[in-house]
């Protein structure tokens, strides 16, 4: 299945242009595709995204702050709970079939790109309200959804042999796919509420659109530290 994008994530990320495109076609998504991705990068890369994710799960609690309807604080729960209940405990030990136990995981430095990108999330949220929020944290639930089916879905991805078709599988599969498709959805009736039914005429389009791109050339960034990880 594809993600169903609803109304306003289609235009913020056209808005995006060339960086989008940075970001699902990096060389990091392509290296997972055909397999020839570094170990030794996946293995970087999986330890800063244990990392982000507790930074993600203290986005979501803020949600909880800044929704404004009981619909919009019981979504930012369900965000928080599905992180620190099972997302973080299955990503543990993901790691650990790639040979990295718990405390290598914890006891590593969040790197800069990481930092950058957490911190930028949780300013939008708490400068802004809760789609400022909403919309700075899409690039990533819907974004991998996006990677993660096309490379599913793309008969050039290397099957037999890839190391990296579990992360594939996970982010292409039909959960990550219909929770992806539940954030679009979530995306609208909160945009919907705050500036209207037109959402590209409405006056606050603009900054929106500044925040995923922002948000957007900070997964590139997320991307290019994987590929870069320390000796």
């Amino acid at each position: 299945m594809a993600v169903a994008e609803g109304r306003l994530f289609p235009l913020l990320k056209a808005a995006a242009g060339q960086h989008w495109r940075d970001y699902a076609e990096h060389a990091f998504v392509k290296g997972l595709g055909d397999g020839t991705l570094p170990l030794a990068s996946f293995r970087h890369y999986l330890v800063q995204d244990y990392i982000f994710l507790i930074n993600y799960a203290r986005a979501y609690a803020l949600g909880v702050y800044k929704g404004e309807t009981v619909e919009e604080m019981r979504y930012a729960v369900s965000g928080v709970e599905g992180l620190l209940k099972s997302e973080l405990q299955l990503h543990l030990g993901y790691c650990q079939s790639w040979g990295l136990e718990e405390q290598d995981v914890l006891s590593t430095p969040e790197a800069t790109g990481n930092m950058a990108y957490t911190r930028f999330v949780l300013e939008r949220g708490l400068a802004g309200d809760y789609l400022d929020l909403m919309v700075a944290l899409a690039p990533c639930l819907v974004g991998y959804a996006e990677i993660g089916g096309r490379l599913l879905a793309d008969p050039g991805t290397r099957r037999d042999g890839n190391p990296y078709l579990p992360w594939i599988e996970s982010y292409g599969g039909a959960s990550f796919q219909a929770m992806a498709s539940d954030a679009c959805r979530h995306i609208d009736l909160a945009a919907e509420r705050r500036i209207g039914g037109d959402f590209a005429a409405a006056p606050r389009f603009a900054a929106l659109a500044r925040t995923f791109e922002q948000a957007t050339r900070l997964e590139v960034g997320f991307w290019d530290m994987g590929l870069a990880p320390p000796a």
